[in-house]
């Protein structure tokens, strides 16, 4: 498996209804994707919830590494780049990826936290898969994904919610304008 997120400042007064828009259109191009479990299609918006400005994203979890490579290097990724420019993406080695009962999402955060230099990294993930279980086992939970980012040793989780956003949830929180899941 492979995830990877990358992101797009956008204006402070732009339109994110263009956003909205490229989502509902895009988005079902993606829910027949070969190799891919998810990808959602997420927006911080300035003045709404934590959101200090507009922010388009994508996050995307791939069962299989090498059809990611073949969407980067494609034809099919152009179409971002002619939009945003090249992003930086980041990339994650998922860890435990885990089902809720929840059939949709309106809401996704980004939890992260370093792993300190000698830590028991072990009983860390064991503690931290337990914790994906309990999280997946809430009614409004859709998935909920724990990778590790090998560049700079820290874990980051992925939580999709049913719920709209909620202030004073742990993690940079987005909406979800559209959830392709084509392998969930």
């Amino acid at each position: 498996m492979f995830a990877k997120q990358y992101s797009h400042r956008l204006p402070a007064d732009y339109d994110m209804g263009v956003i909205r828009r490229r989502a509902a259109q895009l988005g079902p191009q993606w829910d027949h994707t070969e190799g891919l479990l998810f990808k959602a299609f997420v927006a911080q918006e300035r003045g709404q919830e934590a959101g200090v400005g507009n922010l388009y994203s994508s996050v995307y979890l791939w069962s299989d590494p090498l059809q990611a490579a073949d969407f980067l290097l494609g034809e099919r990724f152009d179409r971002v780049l002619d939009s945003f420019g090249r992003p930086h993406i980041e990339s994650w080695l998922p860890l435990d990826v885990q089902r809720g009962p929840a059939h949709g999402a309106l809401s996704l955060y980004r939890e992260e936290w370093a792993l300190a230099p000698g830590a028991d990294r072990a009983a860390i993930l064991a503690q931290e898969k337990a914790r994906n279980q309990r999280l997946a086992d809430s009614h409004d939970t859709f998935a909920v994904l724990l990778a590790l980012d090998v560049q700079a040793w820290r874990l980051v989780r992925i939580t999709l919610s049913s719920k709209a956003l909620e202030a004073g949830h742990p993690g940079a929180g987005y909406q979800v304008f559209y959830l392709a899941r084509p392998g969930i």
